[in-house]
Formats: C-alpha cells, sequence, structure tokens
C-alpha cells in the first residue's frame, strides 16, 4: 500500500545495516524488495535458539551457496551480536553481502559487537513521509503519527499505548543499565513537554526525582536507539548572543500526543501548531536521508528571543513552520534577522496558507508546495 522511498539504490556488492524504530516497516520492505533472498529472522524462536548457541551454523549454512547472487538478510541482528563474526569472515574471504536489520544499534555497541570494521554501509527506515502515502492526511498524520499501522487505524490510541507500554518503558528502559522502569516513564512524558523545545536537563531532572547526569543518559539512550534526535542549535560566527543547548523531537509525533494526553488535535489550536511544525520536521529529516545529502539540521535563537525552526545546511535554507492560514509580519522577524546575519539561499515559511507569495524577500510556501519542492531538490 505505501510506496517506501528507502531503496538501496547504492547499496551495490556492499553489505549494510538496515536500522529503524520497532513498527517502521523494516521487515515488510526487506521482504518486499529481496523476496528471494535468504532470510533470517531472529524473532523466530527456533532460529534463535539455533544461531545463538552455534553460531558458525550460519556459516555452514552458506557455504554449501558459494554463487549466492542476492544480499542475505539478518533480521533483529542485535539479538546475537557473536553472528556479526561469522559475518565479518564470510564477507572477507567469500565475498557474501549481508543486509542486517535492527532496531537498536546501541544494543551491539554495548554488547560490543563486531561492526565489521567500517565496511558495513548504513540505512535507516523512518516514519512515513506524504510522498509515500496516497490521499494524504495531514490531520490523520497530525493525530494518528506516521507509523503505518497508526496511520491506518481508525482508532491509534491501543497501538499508542502497547508501543509505549511493552517496547518504550521496557525495552528501551531495559537500555538504562539497571535503573527505575518507573523513572524512565516519568521521563518520558518529561520529554514530550520538551518536544521541539530547548533541553533544559536540570529541570527535567526535578520533574523526574533524578539527578541532570540521569536525564543526559536518557536522552541518550532514546537517540541511540533511533527513539528521537537532538537538533543542535546554529552558532557559527554569531554576531548575536545565542542559546547553545539542543531541541529534542521523538523520532515520531504520534508518541508525543500520547504521552501528552492531547486528544483531538484540530486546526487552530496550540497543539495542532506544535504537531504541525514536528510534522515538516520529519518530512526535512526523512528527505536528508533518504536523497543521500545528509545536511544538518539546526535551529536559531537569541538570547533577545528571535528564532528560526530549522536552519538547513550551512545556513543555505532558514525555514519556519507556522500552522496559520495568513502568515503576517509577526511571524517573520526571527527569519528576517538571520537573513541579517547570514547569507541564505531561501528563507520560508511552511503554512497552512491557501497560495503561495512573497512578502519581505520570504517565500510563504503552503506545505503541499513545500514539500513538492523539498522532494523535488528545489529547496536544498
Amino acid at each position: 500500500m505505501f510506496s517506501r522511498l528507502q531503496k538501496f539504490i547504492h547499496l551495490g556488492k556492499e553489505s549494510c545495516f538496515f536500522w529503524g524504530a520497532r513498527q517502521t516497516g523494516k521487515s515488510t520492505l526487506l521482504k518486499e524488495l529481496f523476496s528471494h533472498a535468504p532470510y533470517y529472522d531472529l524473532l523466530l524462536s527456533e532460529v534463535f535458539e539455533r544461531l545463538s548457541r552455534q553460531p558458525q551454523l550460519l556459516r555452514e549454512d552458506l557455504l554449501l551457496r558459494p554463487s549466492l547472487k542476492t544480499p542475505v538478510v539478518i533480521d533483529e541482528i542485535q539479538l546475537i551480536p557473536k553472528l556479526l563474526n561469522e559475518i565479518h569472515w564470510l564477507t572477507v574471504n567469500h565475498g557474501f553481502q549481508f543486509i542486517m536489520c535492527g532496531s537498536s544499534p546501541r544494543k551491539l555497541k554495548r554488547k560490543k559487537g563486531n561492526l565489521l570494521g567500517g565496511r558495513a554501509l548504513r540505512y535507516e527506515l523512518l516514519p512515513l513521509v506524504a510522498q509515500e502515502i496516497p490521499d494524504f492526511d495531514l490531520v490523520r498524520a497530525l493525530n494518528h503519527g506516521l507509523l503505518p499501522r497508526h496511520y491506518l487505524a481508525k482508532n491509534s490510541y491501543p497501538l499508542l499505548q502497547a508501543y509505549v507500554g511493552e517496547y518504550l518503558k521496557e525495552e528501551i528502559a531495559a537500555e538504562a543499565a539497571g535503573r527505575s522502569i518507573p523513572a524512565f516513564g516519568d521521563f518520558l512524558q518529561a520529554a514530550a513537554f520538551s518536544n521541539g523545545e530547548i533541553v533544559n536537563y536540570s529541570n527535567i531532572a526535578r520533574e523526574c526525582g533524578v539527578s541532570s547526569p540521569t536525564v543526559k543518559e536518557y536522552f541518550q539512550i532514546l537517540v541511540d536507539t533511533l527513539v528521537g534526535r537532538y537538533v543542535p542549535s546554529y552558532r557559527k560566527r554569531p554576531k548575536r548572543r545565542v542559546l547553545h543547548a539542543p531541541k529534542f523531537y521523538y523520532f515520531d509525533l504520534g508518541l508525543v500526543n500520547f504521552l501528552l494526553k492531547r486528544g483531538e488535535i484540530q486546526a487552530g489550536g496550540e497543539s495542532f501548531g506544535k504537531a504541525f511544525e514536528h510534522y515538516i520536521y520529519q518530512e526535512i529529516f526523512a528527505y536528508s536521508h533518504y536523497s543521500g545529502k545528509n545536511f544538518p539540521i539546526y535551529y536559531w535563537h537569541t538570547t533577545s528571543q528571535l528564532e528560526v525552526d530549522f536552519i538547513l545546511g550551512e545556513h543555505e535554507v532558514a525555514l519556519e513552520a507556522k500552522s496559520s492560514k495568513n502568515v503576517g509580519a509577526q511571524h517573520l522577524g526571527g527569519l528576517k534577522a538571520f537573513s541579517e546575519e547570514y547569507k541564505t539561499r531561501h528563507n520560508i515559511v511552511v503554512s497552512l496558507d491557501p497560495r503561495p507569495r512573497l512578502a519581505s524577500g520570504i517565500h510563504i510556501l503552503p506545505w503541499q508546495e513545500f514539500l513538492e519542492k523539498l522532494w523535488a531538490g528545489k529547496i536544498i
């Protein structure tokens, strides 16, 4: 139903790691693109038991197929890090190609897994973007989030409840090296209140009853397990004093809705504006990754409260996301100030405006037109 943009077109004969948070659709995509490949699903108990006890069985299986032309898919590779030694040997000595799929590179690093000495490429599957969805519905996306099952569901609440309860609060909390799961649950909600905001570790620590270093560790766990990302401050050669702390975004806005108990999000409300900004960030990040451009994304905020939501590349694009249907002068102050300090290629406000227009040298684009230009490579 969804035409995913991640196609492995640059893979060639190289092996790769294929990461992505739970339920982004990694296994579905791999089975679609590599339907004839040998497939080892480590979530299957019999496969897991066999290879965890005797990792060399992978080598023995594949040496019977010396002329194999397709990649070998290992799904949930983080469950058996020892397999990576066998994969490394098969790659170097027999030229086998592997796609190693998983939800947490942190687990491999923590267990000192063999990361193939830099020989493997890295891909990541993200939540859905508008380009992948027929008849895309913005309001549905802002309410349900963009994990495939959640977006399609008539009622996404039970799915989000299970996702947060069984995955985030248990599996991800297990990465906190024995720290309190209830405290981690409190942190998840506090991080949701900080979603899209400048992170204040001390305030969150007080709310959760833990130390600031513990809060920093919790945030790093979310980043390492692909559940969230920092957006750093843009502060290269500043003329104005700027804030240095990063912003933080969960990887999917549906989680934020659930953790904050937002209820139904409707146009015109504060929740809609915050969700809209988060959604535009997800689209920008996905384009940066899927296009292979991998340009950095920053925010800009001065101590005098001038702000730009997103700076793309090395100040090539300055962009504000506003859920207004009629962007006015009051929305343009941050972009004007930034363009006085840095030379930009595009200054853009993405909005709900019905038609594109130009105001004070700033392009005001309906969100649909912005996305068309973004994915056509006309923004950056």
